[in-house]
């Protein structure tokens, strides 16, 4: 019994398609060559089976990939699941660290004022200390222009210190012949 089968080259017109895409699909169809392939002279015949596969082939691959592309929604799901999750996170990290900044620029404009008004304090007391060196100063000038025999003073109590000093060392002295003569007395009644 003869097989009707097709040759590559019948096939390859029929299908509108190169030998050599006739042949791509027979060696990506596992064990294609061993199960619907003949030798008839010098060529190669598909049997009638192998066409209908070929012919099929499309369909078939389309097939085997519609799983595939299922797969690659789901996964492609959870990647874009997974994405807005990080997004989520990444996203309230930006607002905690924008209210830490505002936080901290507000303590930084804070502490700013509080200087400048250090300083203008500090500002007003060295105007205070000032005036208040002056009117010492000027306190001092006026007593020197009321006395102006002020250096004459200040000798005259210097005498006067030394002479009480003097006056003061005399009456020590007095005080211990008085109190020798009361002891020599005191053995005169015995």
């Amino acid at each position: 019994m003869k097989l009707l089968g097709k040759t590559i080259r019948q096939l390859s017109e029929e299908l509108k398609l190169s030998k050599q895409a006739i042949n791509q699909r027979i060696n990506s169809l596992n064990g294609f060559r061993s199960k619907h392939t003949y030798k008839v002279k010098n060529h190669l015949e598909i049997d009638n089976q192998g066409v209908k596969l070929l012919v099929n082939f499309d369909k078939q691959k389309r097939q085997e990939r519609q799983p595939n592309r299922q797969d690659k929604n789901d996964k492609g799901e959870n990647i874009d699941h997974i994405l807005l999750k990080q997004l989520d996170v990444k996203d309230q990290q930006i607002a905690n660290l924008q209210q830490a900044l505002d936080q901290q620029q507000k303590l930084q404009i804070a502490t700013v004022a509080e200087n400048h008004q250090l300083k203008e304090h500090v500002r007003k007391l060295n105007g205070l200390l000032e005036i208040s060196s002056s009117t010492k100063k000027q306190q001092a000038n006026n007593k020197e222009e009321a006395s102006p025999n002020n250096a004459n003073t200040s000798h005259i109590n210097d005498k006067n210190d030394k002479q009480n000093g003097n006056k003061v060392a005399e009456y020590g002295d007095r005080q211990k012949k008085v109190s020798s003569k009361a002891n020599k007395s005191w053995w005169h009644f015995w």
